[in-house]
């Protein structure tokens, strides 16, 4: 049976004019034994978890035949409590709101804002969801190029807003897909640059950095909101719970544009037990941070070029074909992304098993004379 992603769509329609040329987000769907494209958690819920999950189920459907609570009092609270403990920042429930992962936040965000064709920028190559979501809710999106480096250009990017001044910037640290992080300063600058903006600051891989969280600006700015994820750090991305904070007054718009009961009292639930033994599930985080920095010094004793990473996944390049060299993985059956950036692919870190896999498999192919450096 055929993807329903893979079936052409009958232009015939009456669809909107941005969707006669667009593509539908998604990395490829391949069977592959070892899976490391889509920067996932490798590592299943531990069993005290599952099983504090399974008996709060239990007990939920004696009420699934009513409404859920639409302002997810207690998990936006159970979200705010994590937030303290791990930023040592005063949030209250208040300040929070919650979706179908993070994708859907900035959804919610972008509509509550709109103004058809205004302007929306972000700095590239990073999350594409950003380009597509802005286009799909009527914004001009504009994408600044980062540096050589992978870093946003502080200068460029100052005078870029100075003299745009766009309705939404997107700032994404730590980076997707390279994995670079944007230091407070810098993003202070950017703020003050673009006084009448949102400044979306998408924290996605925010538990595998060691840098500081832009919550901490969160009571200086009123037009800063920062999203997070349970899919990464939680292990969660089946779950799927995002969230977002900002100034209270500011969390309030979104209740114009979520849908009526968007959260089923099950995610709820699920999401709150995982919050409350956020500790547990650290110790995957720690776990996955030594494998990224063993395999970062593998790939780089190999020859590859590591870009430095504060996520779960590495940007390795300095290749002469990278096409190639995802098809001869793939041959191996295993899968990376090729993002699209020239001589670069992106590795998500596996486990232990799999990631001494794919280190030795690209050690094979390089004896092999498989692999060429640009």
């Amino acid at each position: 049976m055929s993807n329903i992603e893979n079936i052409e769509i009958n232009k015939k329609l009456p669809l909107g004019k941005k969707f006669l040329t667009a593509n539908a987000y998604g990395a490829p769907v391949l069977d592959c034994r070892i899976k490391l494209n889509t920067n996932e958690n490798p590592f299943n819920l531990p069993q005290k978890v599952k099983t504090l999950i399974l008996t709060e189920l239990d007990k939920s459907l004696e009420s699934s035949n009513r409404y859920p609570d639409r302002s997810h009092e207690l998990l936006r609270e159970a979200i705010a409590d994590y937030l303290q403990e791990i930023t040592q920042e005063k949030i209250s429930k208040n300040q929070v709101w919650a979706a179908n992962g993070s994708n859907e936040i900035l959804q919610q965000i972008l509509q509550a804002f709109s103004d058809p064709g205004a302007l929306a920028v972000g700095f590239e190559p990073s999350y594409s969801m950003h380009k597509i979501l802005s286009e799909v809710n009527g914004y001009q999106y504009i994408a600044i190029p980062r540096d050589k480096n992978f870093l946003i250009d502080q200068k460029v990017a100052v005078d870029y807003l100075k003299s745009n001044e766009p309705r939404i910037v997107f700032i994404t640290t730590p980076n997707n897909p390279t994995g670079t992080s944007t230091n407070l300063r810098n993003l202070e600058g950017l703020i003050e640059a673009a006084p009448n903006a949102i400044f979306i600051v998408d924290e996605a891989y925010g538990e595998f950095s060691q840098s500081r969280s832009a919550i901490s600006l969160i009571s200086k700015y009123s037009n800063l909101f920062v999203t997070r994820t349970m899919s990464k750090a939680f292990a969660f991305a089946g779950a799927r719970i995002g969230y977002v904070t900002a100034q209270s007054q500011t969390i309030a718009a979104l209740t114009l544009t979520r849908l009526p009961y968007h959260l089923s009292l099950q995610s709820q639930i699920m999401a709150r037990v995982a919050l409350k033994n956020y500790k547990l599930l650290q110790q995957q985080v720690h776990e996955i941070i030594q494998i990224r920095n063993w395999m970062s010094t593998e790939l780089t004793t190999m020859g590859f070029y590591i870009v430095e990473s504060d996520a779960n996944f590495l940007l390795f390049g300095n290749l002469l074909d990278e096409k190639a060299l995802w098809r001869a993985l793939v041959d191996e059956s295993i899968l990376v992304r090729d993002v699209g950036i020239k001589g670069f692919l992106r590795v998500s870190v596996g486990t232990q098993a799999e990631s001494k896999t794919f280190v030795q498999t690209l050690q094979d192919l390089l004896n092999n004379n498989l692999i060429k450096f640009a």
